[in-house]
């Protein structure tokens, strides 16, 4: 029963709770490229068991017949040299867990030469290690922040490069090895170098459960597994189904997920206002709302997808602090608002102003009105005094042309005077007239 409890793995739909580690799981299974997992938590808690169910529930791979480091035929760029040299058949291999225990000697995971063979037979015989049998499998390493450095250096290398490189006595040989790296630990005994931290994608921390229904749970779904494997598994049959068809179906429509601009803006903006280091945490958040999309069957990115993976990429990624569902929704929505007004002033200073809006302009026309005013103000004057001499020339030859019969009168000087000259007028005329009456009259004759 040992044996068989064994090779039979629990259902990754049946564990109970864990909700954040399965899901962030899937979306690696989804798009390898997040990073990995790294599961910061008590012991006892599911870790262990849901990474090997997510590896039972994958579906198996194309490999290279008889190739140690499991060569992807689809992919020719990505060959060792002896399935580059010779023709190949291809098979399928389920995914595998491959452990790293803290144990393990250099040459155990990055392989060694077998130098006999090479000296003997003049080729480079390479003994796989553990990255070997990790490559497009599962690398699960436990309390990954108690692995010596010397092997944390080669992690880095090969998660780096996707290329394994084996280098002994002068001779040298690589082969690929990409793979989705889901580490484990305590924060209790000691935190993990910030180099490899920085390589994992999402950073997830897990905690017993409390809820009281949901641990009896787990006791009857344990008690059940262990007493009829086969009948427990038939019984999550349906829903491992479900969770294998969305996956591959995500990882079919994943190239063609689109997100907009305005999103990816929010992204950077959340990754300044936490002060992360670097701009892996970006390019991580951004695969991860891409995955998120596709599992959701959906080829357009929105702002709930983000924040999902904000909360995976960010929530655990700081030593000292973390950032809770709540914290990350609050800078979600504040960077929204950032954007939307920006981009509202944006729109504002690109519209064109209104006249009374635009002095400067008020002020050109009403200057080129004036002297356009000036100016034929200035040509109706020259054209009036024009007009004017052509008058005053046209009197004087009017006035030559005719007798002059008396020299003209000097202009008076005042009124005064004038009055005083019309008096004496009328004077002289009545005098006159008097004089002529009197000539008349045959007595005033006589006297006079």
């Amino acid at each position: 029963m040992v044996r068989l409890l064994k090779n039979i793995i629990f259902p990754f739909s049946a564990i109970v709770g864990q909700t954040d580690v399965k899901k962030a799981l899937i979306l690696n299974a989804v798009n390898p490229s997040i990073g990995g997992v790294l599961i910061k938590g008590d012991k006892g808690t599911g870790k262990t068991t849901a990474v090997r169910a997510l590896a039972d529930l994958l579906p198996p791979i194309h490999v290279v017949k008889g190739c140690p480091f499991n060569c992807d035929p689809n992919d020719t760029d990505a060959l060792c040299d002896s399935c580059r040299s010779t023709d190949f058949e291809t098979e399928l291999k389920p995914m595998r867990v491959v452990e790293l225990p803290l144990g393990s000697t250099e040459d155990r995971v990055v392989g060694s030469i077998n130098i006999e063979k090479a000296l003997k037979e003049g080729l480079k015989a390479l003994e796989p290690g553990i990255l070997a049998e990790a490559n497009r499998n599962i690398l699960y390493v436990d309390e990954i922040n108690l692995l010596d450095d010397n092997l944390v250096d080669v992690l880095l290398d090969a998660a780096a490069y996707g290329v394994n490189l084996v280098e002994r006595e002068g001779i040298s040989v690589a082969h690929p090895s990409k793979f989705m790296l889901v580490g484990t630990m305590n924060p209790q005994e000691g935190e993990l170098r910030p180099q490899l931290s920085d390589r994992i994608g999402l950073h997830i921390s897990v905690h017993t459960i409390m809820d009281l229904e949901e641990r009896v749970k787990i006791m009857e779904r344990r008690e059940d597994f262990e007493g009829d494997p086969i009948a427990f598994k038939k019984k999550f049959e349906a829903k491992q189904t479900e969770i294998l068809n969305k996956i591959v179906k995500a990882r079919e429509i994943l190239k063609k997920v689109h997100i907009s601009r305005d999103l990816l803006e929010i992204i950077a903006y959340l990754c300044m206002e936490m002060g992360v280091d670097g701009h892996r945490a970006d390019i991580a958040i951004l695969r991860t709302s891409k995955a998120i999309a596709a599992y959701s069957e959906l080829l357009e990115v929105d702002l709930h997808h983000v924040e999902e993976a904000a909360i995976l990429v960010l929530g655990e990624r700081f030593h000292n602090t973390s950032q809770n569902k709540n914290q990350i929704s609050q800078m979600v929505q504040r960077a929204m608002d950032d954007l939307n007004k920006r981009n509202s002033e944006k729109e504002n200073s690109e519209k064109p102003k209104p006249e009374e809006e635009n002095p400067d302009e008020e002020e050109e026309t009403q200057t080129s009105t004036e002297e356009s005013n000036g100016d034929n103000g200035s040509s109706n004057s020259n054209e009036s005094q024009e007009n004017n001499q052509e008058f005053e020339d046209e009197s004087q030859e009017n006035s030559s042309d005719e007798p002059q019969t008396r020299e003209s009168e000097p202009k008076p000087q005042n009124a005064a005077n004038d009055f005083d000259d019309v008096g004496r007028g009328i004077q002289v005329k009545n005098s006159d007239h008097e004089m002529k009456r009197k000539k008349q009259n045959p007595v005033m004759r006589g006297l006079i």
